[in-house]
């Protein structure tokens, strides 16, 4: 027997964004524990608005298992939050609910800012850096710097040793800014993924006393509260179902983007908070009130690659309007829901 450090992990209750909480607890096993081995474990909601002090308690499901590198018999354990009798989702609980398809693939391609003392990592102290063009997959000290670097390159081993299907890093156009990006099969396993891999990226930057900043547009934020030509953050999710990647066809292709235009107001509700200072028409997006699709577009709300027309329609396409704070079990789900309007016979 050893004793493993398990570390579980939730969503709070706060709004519009939910923050990651976490704590610890020690359980002997013969072996690294398989999900069905952990227990359900209780916690103080009244201290994570999720409950109130005359009536405190809520508990944590644990879904998903992933080995923690970060510590000697660490584990990562996420989890949903649920009421005092251990079966009912809390209503913060975003994850119980969602439509889930194992045989639909998602893909996330998370940005994010890095920042110090209060600005983007890179930027002076006064005034600003040379504008956006060679921050964007950028290699040099006066373009990316080195702790940045340092940090991405140790996310990326952390998510791969947590077993996370993480697909590949990069900077991003602006300055201090960068993405990683998380596949997975289903609603559920993509985004519990998407989830342990901000965990473990938050985390991982209080050792360099650097904030991770999801915020969509976060150089409007602070100091820097005025019209610029920066980029905004986005979490673009690209999906492919069964349906989609074996069969497909234009006429089935036209009608989905029908769908997802009729429904353009109901995905733009899930996609994240202050998405209209991101979606304006301009720095690579569509204006949040429009949608449109375009191959090889990336000023459009979904763009078709090259590879799906020319298999004849097959494929995966990509929905670029989901924003970097957006909730990833929300998002699929909202997908899933439109793609589910469209007859395959």
């Amino acid at each position: 027997m050893a004793k493993y450090k398990l570390e579980y992990v939730w969503l709070d209750g706060y709004k519009p964004v939910a923050n990651l909480r976490s704590k610890t607890q020690i359980k002997e096993f013969a072996e690294f524990p398989t999900l069905e081995q952990l227990p359900l474990w209780g916690f103080d909601g009244s201290s994570t608005q999720q409950a109130e002090g005359r009536s405190s308690d809520c508990v944590l499901k644990p879904v998903a298992v992933y080995p923690d590198a970060t510590r000697n018999n660490g584990v990562l354990v996420m989890c949903e939050v649920m009421m005092p009798d251990g079966k009912t989702p809390h209503v913060s609980n975003s994850r119980a609910t969602i439509l889930d398809d194992p045989d639909t693939w998602f893909g996330f391609e998370q940005e994010y800012f890095l920042f110090e003392d209060g600005a983007p990592l890179g930027f002076p102290k006064d005034g600003y850096p040379a504008p956006q063009g060679p921050y964007y997959t950028g290699v040099g000290y006066s373009n990316v710097g080195s702790i940045a670097r340092q940090i991405v390159e140790e996310h990326l081993e952390l998510c791969l040793a947590a077993g996370i299907n993480h697909e590949g890093i990069n900077a991003e156009v602006a300055k201090g800014q960068w993405e990683f990006q998380i596949f997975g099969k289903g609603s559920k396993k993509c985004a519990d993924d998407v989830w342990i891999a901000r965990y473990l990226l938050i985390r991982l930057c209080e050792q360099y006393e650097i904030d991770v900043e999801f915020h969509c547009k976060p150089i409007l934020e602070g100091r820097y509260r005025k019209p610029l030509d920066w980029n905004g953050s986005g979490m673009h999710c690209n999906f492919s179902t069964k349906f989609m990647r074996e069969v497909g066809g234009k006429e089935y292709f036209e009608k989905l983007m029908a769908a997802f235009s009729k429904y353009t107001a109901e995905h733009v509700a899930v996609y994240g908070p202050d998405n209209h200072l991101r979606l304006t028409g301009h720095h690579e997006t569509q204006s949040i009130d429009k949608f449109s699709y375009g191959i090889a577009d990336r000023g459009a709300s979904i763009r078709v690659p090259h590879s799906f027309v020319n298999n004849g329609y097959k494929g995966y396409l990509e929905d670029r309007r989901p924003n970097s704070a957006g909730n990833p079990y929300e998002i699929a789900s909202r997908v899933l829901k439109t793609i589910s309007t469209v007859p395959t016979a």
